[in-house]
């Protein structure tokens, strides 16, 4: 199973307070940890909104907004894609994390959806071009 663990923004991260020494260092072990298990896919930071845009869509109209986005606990900091077995080994490994902020945080975790779940809609010529697609960046990465 395949999950996405958002790691939430806070005020501090949305104002681009950077980690600490200590921090770097307890994430990076938890990372490795979660490599040597072959549980993370792969990981990264987020700049702050501020950096950010956004596009909206309305029909054929497509409308940039520039950031800082409102609401910050809706923003993401951060994220993980892991392969785990089920939801409840993403919430064990969740649980072993480091507190990615210097005050209070939040992560969120959400399953991919798989091509079986679009069965329903799924016809051999729509599956073939999603077969195809992941070929290609298969190959890429």
């Amino acid at each position: 199973m395949r999950v996405i663990v958002f790691v939430k923004a806070t005020r501090d991260s949305e104002q681009g307070l950077m980690p600490s020494t200590e921090l770097l260092e307890a994430m990076g072990k938890f990372n490795q940890e979660l490599a040597d298990a072959g549980v993370m896919i792969t990981g990264d930071g987020l700049k702050p909104s501020s950096q950010g845009k956004r596009i909206a869509f309305d029909g054929p109209s497509r409308t940039v907004i520039d950031g800082p986005f409102a609401e910050t606990k809706e923003l993401v900091a951060g994220y993980w894609v892991w392969e785990v077995k089920d939801m409840d080994d993403a919430i064990a490994w969740a649980k072993r994390c480091p507190n990615p902020m210097p005050g209070p945080s939040e992560l969120e975790i959400r399953p991919f959806y798989e091509m079986a779940d679009f069965a329903d809609a799924m016809t051999p010529e729509v599956e073939a071009i999603h077969n195809s697609t992941r070929d290609k960046l298969a190959d890429q990465g």
